[in-house]
């Protein structure tokens, strides 16, 4: 029943951090060394990365229309911009998924530490306050993802490589590289959804494989209640985060990553 418990707390904290700019491993880096699993290493190894099923969902539920080049409402110019969006998602897809396939237990070996995400938090943080700060009364050029060219696209997903490094969050990341390339927030923050959905259903899938299919059935338990408990507190998040956006910068999560991020250095230090 603990067990259930400690998975329902890591969904929420899932839930939220995935979508806002404020690094999901972070927290979780945080959040565990408070709450202690009763199970394997190699099952939590698992089932950080899995769960974002459960939230990746929340994104194909509120999108759905918007992502299906097959509505029946559609007209077919509709349907035909709908298909390039999919083509411009699956190319800024191509730099972090090629990495990230052949990098993934080397950056999970070498960086998932508190010294690395305590520093990512604080820097990504800094780079959010300097961007707003100097995009401040100026126009977006790419209001809509008609003007997103398949160049810009791959190079937003250069930025997403950036979050293969633990802290650095992948919404983070690729919209902070979105706003520089000159999109507006409100696309920034969509194509990051977007970008998410192969990019966390293939992470998903190869630690699976990697993991095999050999669970228990407190196992199976705790990893569909994160994964319901993700899902359900995603929808609420992605709702939040487009309603703040539209009247609002993202200034307030670059002050929210600084703090932790002295939190996080400062409690391991303490704690030793």
């Amino acid at each position: 029943m603990f067990e259930l418990i400690k998975a329902v707390i890591l969904g929420i904290v899932e839930g939220v951090t995935e979508w806002l700019p404020i690094s999901s491993t972070g927290h979780m880096i945080l959040v565990e060394e408070f709450i202690k699993f009763n199970l394997s290493d190699e099952f939590m190894e698992m089932f950080r990365v899995v769960i974002q099923l459960g939230a990746i969902m929340a994104v194909v539920l509120l999108y759905f229309h918007k992502l299906n080049p097959f509505a029946p409402s559609k007209t077919l110019n509709q349907k035909k911009d709908t298909m390039d969006l999919w083509f411009k998602v699956l190319v800024g897809v191509l730099p972090a998924g090629i990495l990230g396939t052949l990098f993934d237990d080397w950056f999970d070996a070498h960086f998932y530490n508190y010294q690395t995400v305590a520093v990512t938090l604080i820097v990504y943080g800094i780079l959010f306050i300097v961007i707003e700060n100097r995009n401040k009364g100026k126009t977006a050029r790419i209001k809509s993802f008609k003007d997103l060219s398949y160049m810009t696209a791959l190079s937003i997903g250069l930025f997403q490589v950036l979050s293969l490094i633990p802290g650095t969050s992948r919404s983070g990341a690729t919209i902070l590289g979105a706003i520089i390339l000159g999109t507006s927030r409100g696309i920034a923050a969509e194509y990051s959804f977007f970008l998410s959905i192969p990019v966390m259903f293939g992470a998903s899938a190869l630690k699976l494989v990697k993991f095999g299919l050999n669970f228990t059935g407190l196992e199976i338990a705790v990893l569909l209640t994160g994964m319901i408990v993700a899902f359900i507190v995603s929808v609420v998040a992605i709702k939040f985060l487009i309603k703040y956006i539209k009247n609002n910068d993202f200034k307030v999560f670059g002050w929210y990553r600084i703090i932790l991020g002295i939190l996080v250095l400062g409690y391991f230090l303490i704690t030793g």
